[in-house]
This record gives C-alpha cells, structure tokens and sequence, in this order.
C-alpha cells in the first residue's frame, strides 16, 4: 500500500500531477482544491494517498491531510460513490463544508458537487449523518496537513499563540472531542458546535466548549 508520496512535480494535469520521487514518477489524482494548493512544475510537495486497485487499473488518488484522506474513505463507504465522486465533493465542499452539509440534512449542497445528482446527494447525508460526528472529533487528534505541503502552499493558516486569537481549523474538531470526553452524545455536541461556529466564527476551541456548554446545558 502506497500511503504517501514525496518528491517534485514534474506535471500538472486538469485532475492529476505527476510526482517524480526518487527517479520513478507517481500519478496522482487529485481534487479541484487540492491542485490549486499544490506548487507549479518543479517544486516539491508531498501528498497522503489511497490506492483504488481494479482488474485492470491501478490508481492513487492524493490528499493534502490525513483528515481529508479520512473524509474520502467515508464518502466511498456510500453505495454509489465511487472515487472521482468523492473527489469532486471534496473538491468543492472541503472536508468543513462536507461535515456541515451532512450534519445540517443539506443534501442540496452536495449536489453542487459536480455529476452527484440528488439521489445520490441525499444518500450521502442519510447514510453518514451519524458516522460524520465521529470523523470531526478525530481530526483534533490528526495532522494538521502534510508537513512538505505546507512548506510550498503560498498562503498558510498561522497558529494562534494565544487564547484570545482567531480559531484554526481544528477549533470544531478539538470543541466536539472535548464534549463528548464530558459524556455528550456525538450528535448533539455536533449540532452545538456547528450552530456556535456558525453565530462566532472567530472563536477559539475554548471559547466553543463554553458556548456549547451553555446551549447542551438543561433548561429550567
């Protein structure tokens, strides 16, 4: 099993890059976002990858995180959802959109992925609006993105270095792991998360817990 490629891309396609690691060049398959986050024809970057194996084909599709590469191993678990489906649905979603798609029933978001039609946007929310809340709290605990890969995108998201900083991209992830370690269901914390995100998009994970807190809290 291939699960990660480093090396020089020698290539740039409508949907694939050709990455040269040491002498042997890899197609790699990739999502609309992920080509545009990748460095131009002889730079270095490194992708996480999933191997599809067929009678008569073998491809890699490549991820920017473990996260994402996560999202598309669920996506596929959906009868009909093959790999360029899951790709295209990354591709124009992102792996936040995705959970906020599914946790919210927005199956209408989905099919803006290019060729998912309704039917099969509406069984990706039903058959993963239970699993998606587990996935999100895992990826407090996963690497942020491949460590070459961000030593070539243009734009990097910076860390906050204080409480009171703007909220990274795992603040949800890290909020939702830490209130179901208090004994909260996965959905309900899900749906407090996403609904305090939503109202304070700023927020850091600490910040999250305490709002969530007071929404999940009983009333009277």
């Amino acid at each position: 099993m291939i699960g990660r490629v480093a090396g020089r891309v020698d290539y740039r396609g409508a949907d694939h890059v050709l990455i040269d690691v040491g002498g042997v060049g890899y197609i790699v398959h990739v999502s609309e976002r992920t080509l545009g986050a990748l460095p131009a024809v002889g730079g270095f970057a490194a992708l996480y990858t999933e191997l599809v194996v067929r009678e008569d084909l073998l491809q890699l599709f490549g991820f920017p995180t473990l996260l994402d590469k996560e999202w598309h191993r669920l996506l596929t678990s959906v009868q009909g959802v093959g790999a360029k489906a899951s790709m295209a649905i990354l591709g124009a979603l992102g792996t936040e959109g995705v959970a906020r798609a599914i946790l919210l029933g927005d199956w209408n978001t989905v099919r803006a992925a290019p060729g998912v039609g309704p039917k099969l946007a509406q069984r990706v929310v039903n058959e993963l609006k239970e699993k998606a809340p587990a996935l999100m709290a895992l990826a407090g605990a996963l690497p942020a993105a491949s460590p070459v890969l961000e030593t070539v995108t243009p734009i990097a998201t910076p860390r906050p270095t204080d409480p009171s900083a703007p909220s990274t991209p795992n603040a949800s992830a890290e909020a939702l792991s830490a209130l179901v370690n208090l004994g909260y269901g996965q959905g309900e914390a899900a749906g407090a998360v996403l609904r305090i995100s939503g109202e304070i998009p700023d927020a850091d994970t600490p910040s999250l817990i305490r709002a969530a807190l007071k929404l999940l809290a009983p009333k009277g």
